[in-house]
């Protein structure tokens, strides 16, 4: 039995507007979002095209790819035409930009200012809906050579294994440290939880030789370090 197409599916629209052949004849940055976004989900509902779907899922995130990315299965599949799975299509979309902004290059990424840890790390942490704590691990040339998270969910939630930061610095040679959390809130305050685990951790590193540079508090869109501020 042939299958029957919705004169909105993409097979039906003028070549104008049909987003996987505009993408082949045009190259992809020819594309506007929401045409990138319609070939994710491949086709729209009964009432609108695959184009116009997208618009309004990203007209409800302002039109910002990243608010977009911070939406749930679940709260994508409240608009009508998106199931599950077109809602995973474009949720493992949005992840797979986030890693390609924080993938790493051959060279070792510098760190010669707080502006620095918060390029390398906003794309990692800056959007998340709850914390988590990192630590960057660099060289003598204040290289980063290493990064991890620490703990997920809050500093005063959970435990810091202070053994494991400073036994991971021996295991990459690491001669510096330096502390990075995320505040979802976009408060930028450094609280007295966040000044105790500082002070915790630089202690602990002196005895090592291992210095702790500085404690960058990120939000999406700004950063603060108890460097700069004169609390570390």
């Amino acid at each position: 039995m042939e299958e029957t197409q919705s004169p909105f599916s993409i097979k039906y629209w003028a070549e104008d507007d049909k987003p996987r052949e505009k993408l082949m004849l045009k190259g992809k940055a020819a594309l506007s979002d929401a045409e990138l976004i319609a070939i994710l989900i491949g086709s729209g509902s009964r009432n609108e095209s695959a184009v116009e779907l997208s618009k309004r899922i990203l007209a409800s995130a302002d039109n910002q790819l990243g608010a977009l990315g911070k939406l749930s299965i679940q709260q994508l599949m409240q608009f009508k035409g998106i199931g599950e799975a077109k809602a995973i299509s474009i949720a493992a979309a949005m992840e797979l930009g986030r890693r390609r902004r924080d993938e790493s290059g051959p060279d070792l990424k510098q760190i010669t200012s707080s502006r620095a840890v918060f390029d390398i790390m906003q794309p990692v942490i800056g959007e998340l809906p709850h914390e988590e704590f990192w630590i960057i691990y660099l060289n003598n040339s204040n290289k980063v050579i290493y990064k991890a998270q620490l703990s997920k969910g809050g500093i005063t939630g959970t435990m810091v294994d202070v053994r494991l930061v400073f036994k991971t610095a021996l295991e990459h040679n690491a001669v510096s440290v330096i502390l990075v959390h995320n505040h979802p809130s976009g408060v930028l305050k450094a609280s007295e939880a966040d000044k105790q685990i500082t002070r915790q951790l630089k202690a602990a590193g002196h005895s090592l030789d291992i210095k702790v540079l500085d404690h960058v508090i990120i939000t999406e869109k700004s950063y603060l370090s108890f460097t700069d501020e004169g609390i570390l």
